[in-house]
C-alpha cells in the first residue's frame, strides 16, 4: 500500500568504502531531512559543501558505454547514484540528505541495493505527517533511441515491465514484470546484483571504470556461467538488477512515480533522457515544438533535423558549417553528428600526409551543435546569432581522422538571460575524443 505521508530516516547513519568506478575512498553519511526538501547530495570535500538536489535538471548520463548515472550542479557532481536512489525509492523515503567526502559514494561489498536498504532500516524510517507528492503519468509518453524503447502509461501504482537482450549466450534475453511496493522491492529487487561481461572488464578499466569493482560487488558473466563463487540469487537476477537501476533512475524525478513503465533494453543514459522527457511532459512542454525546422520521429520522441533544417536555423555556410545532422533535439539536450571526410579543406594543411582534424574545429563543431539547440528554442532564429564566448575544461583524448563520424552530445547546464553554459562531449565509435564546457551568448544579428 502506498504510504500517504512523506518519510525520512529517524537518525543519521554512516559507512565508509570505495567507489565502484573510481576506486576512491569515500565516507557516506545519510541524514534525516525535513518535509518537502527532497533528496540531495552534499559534497563535503568541496569548498562551501555544495548541495546537488535530485532533480531531472541536474541529471546527467554518460554514453551507454559508461554505465552510471550522474548528478551535476555547477562545478559539483556526484556519480553512480542509482543504487542509493533505488533503495530510497523502494522504501518510500522522500526526504534525505546524503553527505559525501568524494564524488562517488562508497559501494557496499555486495553490488546490489540490499545493503542500503538494511542501513535505512537500521536508522529507522519515520512518517513526517505531510502528504507525499507523486509524479503521475497522465497520458502515454514514448521514447526511442537506437533500438531502445521506453514507454510510460497511466496506472494506479508502480508497474515495471523490463526486457533485456544480449548477444552473450548465458545472458541471452530475459523479461520480467513487477508491481512494485516496499515488500516486493525489498524481497525481489533490492538483492539483485550489478553484472558485467568478463570480456568487457579490461576495456572498462582502460576507460577508468570499475576500478573499485570485484567479485564481491559485481557478478562477472562468462560464456557458460558466472565467475563468482556465490551462485545467482535469482534465475533472472540480471533483468531484476536492470529493474533496480530503472527504479533508481526514475527517482531522479524527485518524487515517487505512479505509472506503468515499459523498457526494452534501456540503460542509464536512455533512462535519464526518458526521465527528462517525462518531466517536460508533466509541465505541458511540447518537445515537438522545435520541429518547425525539422521533423519528429513519429512517436512523440525527440526531434531530428536534416542538413536543410539545420541551415534554416544556423547562419554558417561552407566551409564552416560543421554539423551534418541533428539526431535528437530536446528541451535541454542535443545530439548531432559531423561526418569527417578527406575533402575537408583544413586537411590540406593539417597535416600533409597525416590528416588530423584540428582540435579547435572539433570544439567549433561542438559549439555549432549547441547553437542549434539554443537558436531553435528562440523566436525568429534567423534574426539571432550565437556567440561563442568562453570555454572551460577542454580535453582532447584521441585524434579525429578522415572517415570518422563525430557524435556530439550537449546538455544545457544554465541559461540566464541570454547567457548559457553547456556541457559537451564528442565521441567516435563510442570512444570519448573531446569534451568541454562552453559559454555562449545569444545576440541580435544587427547588434
Amino acid at each position: 500500500m502506498i504510504t500517504p505521508s512523506q518519510r525520512t530516516i529517524a537518525k543519521p547513519i554512516a559507512f565508509e568504502g570505495v567507489g565502484l568506478h573510481t576506486g576512491m575512498p569515500c565516507r557516506v553519511e545519510f541524514r534525516p531531512a525535513p518535509p518537502d526538501s527532497g533528496i540531495r547530495f552534499i559534497r563535503l570535500d568541496l569548498p562551501g559543501a555544495p548541495e546537488i538536489p535530485v532533480s531531472p535538471q541536474y541529471a546527467r548520463a554518460d554514453t551507454e558505454h559508461m554505465r552510471r548515472t550522474i548528478l551535476k550542479s555547477g562545478d559539483a557532481e556526484v556519480h553512480t547514484v542509482e543504487h542509493i536512489l533505488a533503495a530510497a525509492a523502494g522504501l518510500e523515503i522522500d526526504n534525505l540528505a546524503i553527505a559525501l567526502t568524494s564524488k562517488e559514494p562508497a559501494e557496499p561489498r555486495d553490488g546490489s541495493a540490499a545493503p542500503y536498504v538494511r542501513m535505512f532500516q537500521e536508522a529507522g524510517i519515520v512518517d513526517q505527517r505531510v502528504p507525499r507528492r507523486f509524479f503521475r503519468v497522465s497520458e502515454p509518453v514514448r521514447y526511442e533511441e537506437n533500438g531502445v524503447v521506453l514507454v510510460a502509461l497511466p496506472h494506479d501504482g508502480l508497474r515495471i515491465d523490463f526486457t533485456i537482450e544480449y548477444d552473450d549466450a548465458y545472458l541471452g534475453t530475459q523479461h520480467a514484470t513487477y508491481d512494485i511496493d516496499k515488500d516486493v522491492f525489498v524481497k525481489e529487487i533490492a538483492p539483485a546484483r550489478t553484472f558485467v561481461l568478463q570480456r568487457d572488464v579490461d576495456a572498462l578499466r582502460a576507460r577508468g571504470m570499475i576500478l573499485g569493482g570485484s567479485l564481491q560487488n559485481a557478478v562477472v558473466v562468462q560464456p557458460k556461467g558466472i565467475l563468482n563463487q556465490e551462485p545467482l540469487r535469482f534465475d533472472n537476477e540480471f533483468v531484476r538488477h536492470k529493474i533496480l537501476d530503472f527504479i533508481g533512475d526514475l527517482y531522479l524525478l524527485g518524487r515517487p512515480a505512479l505509472g506503468h513503465f515499459v523498457s526494452i533494453k534501456s540503460g542509464h543514459a536512455t533512462n535519464v533522457r526518458f526521465v527528462q522527457r517525462l518531466a517536460a511532459a508533466e509541465k505541458g512542454e511540447k518537445l515537438e515544438k522545435p520541429a518547425r525546422a525539422g521533423k519528429g520521429n513519429g512517436s512523440g520522441g525527440p526531434v531530428e533535423l536534416d542538413i536543410s533544417a539545420i541551415m534554416d536555423i544556423m547562419p554558417h555556410r561552407y566551409p564552416f558549417l560543421l554539423v551534418d545532422r541533428i539526431l535528437s533535439l530536446e528541451e535541454n539536450r542535443v545530439v548531432g553528428i559531423k561526418n569527417v571526410t578527406i575533402n575537408e579543406p583544413f586537411f590540406v594543411g593539417h597535416f600533409p600526409g597525416h590528416p588530423i582534424m584540428p582540435a579547435v574545429l572539433i570544439i567549433e563543431a561542438m559549439a555549432q551543435c549547441g547553437g542549434v539547440l539554443l537558436l531553435n528554442a528562440v523566436d525568429n532564429p534567423k534574426e539571432k546569432l550565437v556567440y561563442f564566448i568562453g570555454i572551460d575544461r577542454a580535453k582532447f583524448r584521441k585524434p579525429v581522422r578522415p572517415g570518422d563520424q563525430l557524435r556530439f552530445e550537449l546538455t544545457l547546464l544554465r541559461l540566464k538571460s541570454r547567457i548559457c553554459k553547456m556541457e559537451g562531449k564528442a565521441y567516435v565509435d563510442g570512444d570519448l575524443v573531446a569534451e568541454a564546457e562552453l559559454l555562449s551568448s545569444i545576440v541580435d544579428r544587427d547588434s
